[in-house]
Order: C-alpha cells, then structure tokens, then sequence
C-alpha cells in the first residue's frame, strides 16, 4: 500500500523526496500513519538527515519540521539548520538549545551526600500533564481520504501526472475557482490569506483546479511538490507558461520543470522565454539555443543579463548559421 510506503520510507524516490514526503505524513496524516512516519524520520540516518536539511533548496516546512522533532541531543544539525539560508527566520527560536533542568543534588564533600528530606522534593508535575492527552483521543482516522492524500503526494513527489484528487476530501475557497474577472481586490486580498493558511494538499487541490490568480501566487511555493502541482494543471495556456518562464521570483525547479514539459517545449515564446531568463540553468538553456531563430539569437548574444557561457554560444550558433546559408560557389583549381 503506498501510503504504509511512504511512512516507512520505502518508495523509490531519491532521499530529499523520501525525507520531504515523510514531513508531511508526519503532519498532515493521522493517528498511525503520522506516527509511523515520525518514527521513520528520527530512526533515518543522520549522515543523510544533515545533508539533506544543509541544502538551501530543501523547503522551509521541511527544516522547520526537522527543527521542532528531531533536534533533541544533535548539536550538529542544529548548527547545519541555522547556517542554512533557506531557514525560516521567523522560527530560528527552534534552533535555541533548551536547557535541560538540574536535579536538586547537594555537592558531596568527604563524608556521606547530604539529601534534602524527600518531603522537601515536589513531585514533577510531568506525570500529570502527560496523562491528560490519554483522555482525550484524537479523533478516528478516515482511511480512505487518507489514503488517497499520500498518494496524490507520493505521485507529485515523484513528477507523476495527477489526473484528479477523487477521493482527498479537500474543500476549496471560493475565491479560489471563481474565474478571474470576477475576482474584485477584497477576493485578491482574501486568496493570499486562505492560500497563506492552507495545508500541503489544499494547496494541490487549489494549484490543479484554481484560477489563474491562485496559480501565480502558487507557483511561488517554496515547496516544489505545490509548484510541481501548478504546472500540471490543465488550466495553464500558453500565456501563462511564458509568463512562468520569464518570471525571475520562481525557483530553478520550475524551470527545470517547464523544460522537461514536452506541451510547454512546442510554443516556441516559452522556450525563447526560458533561454532569456537570467535565473534559468545552463544546463536546461544550452541545449535550446540551437531551436531559436536568428533573430532571437541576435537578441540573446547581446543580452548582458544571460550566462556569458550562453551568449558566447549564441554568437557561435549565429555564425554556424551564416555558413549553411552561404550559397557554396564552385572552387577555381
């Protein structure tokens, strides 16, 4: 079953997806699924665990959680989660070491420990505080929209094409489907705020079937798996894949994702798009120079906000394409 999977971290997936996956079961499942997901996470390797969270590309929700669980004792990660740009500066309290309480001991000289009375000592408080959770249990789990809510997970977290969220019981705003000439400035206002509240799924829910207003605040998400969903809605036109292409507030793996995206690669604006955009890799630009018209070319070799590396070869390519259009004129021997 893959929900069961991917508490115990057992899906094929590289470890950074793995770890990301296992947060978010860890705070959005219920009951046994959550718990053996935090299980999981704080018996994973550390090694693997501090690499991952030193990455500034890891999402904020993803070191936030590492924060708050896995902590206790590992002075390590603690100094690797603070030296991470991507942190969250509104939680570096979590990262402050807590003090563990002294035990109330009188120091021994040569003769026997002098004690208190045990009268003298109050009983701790903890015992009472922990058994007041056990009265109130947390409420039954509802297997079947669970189920499906790490699914929808699990395939995102792997780039899988998600056709519909059946079964996720995840109820939208209504600022997030109205059609975006209806949307006044209160709605606009309203969308960032439910959108700012909503949880890992909602969100899904809100990046496949929402307008266009919710999709460009979304495809900002600091966590890919919400951007990922964005460019799987079937709403996006050609318009507005360009518009992500150009976009310089976007994270490589939008992109990345865009050049990967075989609909997107046929119009050509949005491939020209990419190649233009500063933020782009080189890597996913390179290769697509060869498809742009002289003109573009000419454009992007005296660009001074693309790679040096990509203007060279766009000069290169403008010259390799002057030389197929010479008209080859017979030699004199």
């Amino acid at each position: 079953m893959i929900c069961r999977k991917g508490a115990e971290g057992t899906l094929p997936f590289p470890v950074e997806d793995k770890i990301e996956i296992l947060t978010l079961l860890a705070s959005e499942a219920e009951t046994d699924l959550r718990e053996k997901a935090l299980e999981t996470l704080q018996a994973w390797d550390r090694a693997e665990v501090r690499r991952v969270m030193a990455n500034p590309e890891t999402p904020p929700e993803v070191l936030r959680f590492v924060a708050e669980q896995l902590l206790a004792g590992d002075d390590v990660l603690r100094e690797i989660l603070r030296w991470n740009p991507a942190f969250p500066a509104e939680s570096l309290d979590l990262l402050q070491p807590m003090p563990a309480p002294e035990p109330v001991v009188a120091e021994a000289e040569d003769g026997p420990p002098a004690l208190p009375p045990p009268e003298v000592l109050p009983s701790p408080p903890a015992p009472e505080i922990a058994e007041e959770p056990l009265g109130n249990p947390p409420p039954a789990p509802q297997p079947a929209a669970e189920e499906a809510t790490v699914e929808i997970l699990a395939k995102l977290a792997a780039g899988e094409k998600i056709e519909n969220l059946t079964g996720a019981q995840v109820e939208a705003p209504p600022e997030v489907t109205k059609h975006d000439d209806d949307l006044t400035q209160k709605d606009r206002e309203t969308l960032i705020q439910k959108i700012g509240n909503m949880t890992v799924v909602e969100k899904i829910k809100a990046a496949l079937t929402g307008n266009l207003e919710t999709r460009s605040i979304l495809i900002r998400d600091s966590n890919k798996i919400i951007s990922r969903a964005v460019l799987q809605s079937p709403k996006i036109s050609d318009t507005e894949a360009e518009s992500y292409a150009a976009a310089k507030n976007v994270s490589e793996e939008v992109l990345r994702l865009i050049a990967m995206n075989r609909r997107f690669m046929k119009t050509y604006v949005v491939m020209r798009a990419l190649v233009n955009n500063p933020r782009a890799p080189i890597d996913v630009t390179m290769p697509l120079l060869n498809r742009l018209n002289e003109r573009d070319l000419k454009g992007i070799s005296i660009n001074r906000n693309v790679p040096e590396v990509i203007r060279t070869m766009a000069i290169k390519s403008i010259k390799q394409k002057e030389e197929a259009s010479k008209t080859k004129l017979p030699g004199k021997h």
